[in-house]
């Protein structure tokens, strides 16, 4: 699917419509010593069950694109939740 590069959209902190330049969220690195992390590392270590069932097979094939659109006036960052898509292009 083809996205645009920049959109006309609702900007909460101008208060008005304003173009916003659109890119794809990637999720960063997670951070080991967060509190939730390390609990999570905690039960999963040593001999047993682990913390979350194992899925057998996969449901979806796809994942839901976030689409982080940054306003082109004020610098506000906003995300999207984007449909399912496999194959995606940002177009001018």
């Amino acid at each position: 699917m083809k996205i645009p590069r920049q959109i006309r959209t609702y900007c909460p902190r101008c208060r008005k419509h304003t173009v916003h330049s659109v890119t794809i969220y990637k999720h960063g690195k997670r951070r080991t010593l967060a509190q939730g992390q390390r609990r999570y590392l905690r039960k999963q270590e040593g001999y047993g069950s682990k913390r979350k069932p194992e899925q057998k097979r996969f449901a979806k094939v796809t994942k839901k694109v976030v689409l982080k659109l940054k306003c082109t006036v004020c610098g506000y960052i906003q995300h999207r939740e984007g449909i399912r898509m496999k194959k995606y292009e940002l177009v001018r």
